[in-house]
């Protein structure tokens, strides 16, 4: 099954996989990332993402398992110990893979009728992207969209906290106005999720082709955002705090939409 077992923490596979692991320069250069756990490997696969290898411990890992993910895949064991310093985070399933990035582009993206896209501009936390893409695959979203993007789409606190949605939610990187004239272009209207001169967002028309844009939580969306509006949009704040985690508010969005486009 494996080619061959690593059992040294000095070998130079581990200390890639690590580099991989901790350096956006180095996943960017290679043109690779790393996948971790059984969930997020079989999504990687089902989305006919390019393994290069896999990583396992047997100690952590079932041979069924990795015969059902690995096949025609080279496959490396590694002792307890390698996996330990190879693995980002703790309960993985024994099973690391390094695997090929892609690069979308906005011209890559295959639209449907009325299409509902997540906009998000800067947002800096790997954590609330990954929440977001999880939010916009169960909403059935066109694509997740990052403007001017603070973190790799790749990193892996994203892929963690996805569970692999960022393989089965189209994700682009671009610049925030060839997104808007993209979004011009196909005649998709502009939701800004602010809270100055909006109005309440289930107020607001979502069944035509929509794109709901969402800033930072600390400065909300530059100037080009609200000038290329179609609308400004709200959720009510009842409370004393005047602000709702990024991820938290997408998630009220997007379903939102879904809900009127079922009546």
């Amino acid at each position: 099954m494996a080619e061959n077992k690593i059992v040294s923490l000095q070998n130079a596979k581990v200390k890639q996989v690590v580099a991989l692991q901790q350096k956006s320069a180095e996943r960017r250069k290679q043109g690779v990332f790393v996948v971790e756990g059984i969930r997020e490997l079989q999504h990687c696969l089902d989305a006919d993402y390019k393994v290069n290898s896999i990583y396992f411990c047997p100690e952590l890992t079932t041979a069924t398992t990795l015969l059902q993910l690995s096949a025609s895949i080279t496959t490396y064991e590694v002792s307890p110990e390698v996996y330990e310093k190879m693995a980002y985070r703790g309960s993985t399933e024994g099973v690391i893979a390094i695997v090929q990035s892609r690069q979308l582009q906005l011209k890559d993206l295959q639209l449907k009728p009325n299409p509902l896209l997540m906009v998000l501009e800067s947002v800096e936390k790997p954590g609330n992207l990954g929440a977001i893409l999880r939010s916009a695959d169960a909403a059935g979203a066109d694509a997740v969209i990052v403007c001017d993007p603070l973190t790799d789409l790749y990193n892996p606190n994203l892929i963690r906290s996805s569970i692999g949605a960022v393989f089965s939610v189209p994700c682009i990187a671009c610049s925030s106005d060839d997104c808007i004239s993209f979004l011009k272009k196909n005649n998709i209207k502009i939701l800004t999720a602010q809270l100055q001169d909006s109005r309440l967002y289930y107020d607001t028309d979502m069944t035509c082709g929509t794109a709901i844009i969402m800033g930072t939580e600390s400065t909300g969306l530059t100037d080009c955002w609200r000038q290329a509006a179609d609308a400004h949009i709200r959720i009510p704040m009842l409370g004393q705090l005047d602000s709702l985690n990024v991820s938290v508010s997408a998630a009220i969005l997007l379903f939102e939409a879904v809900r009127q486009r079922q009546h």
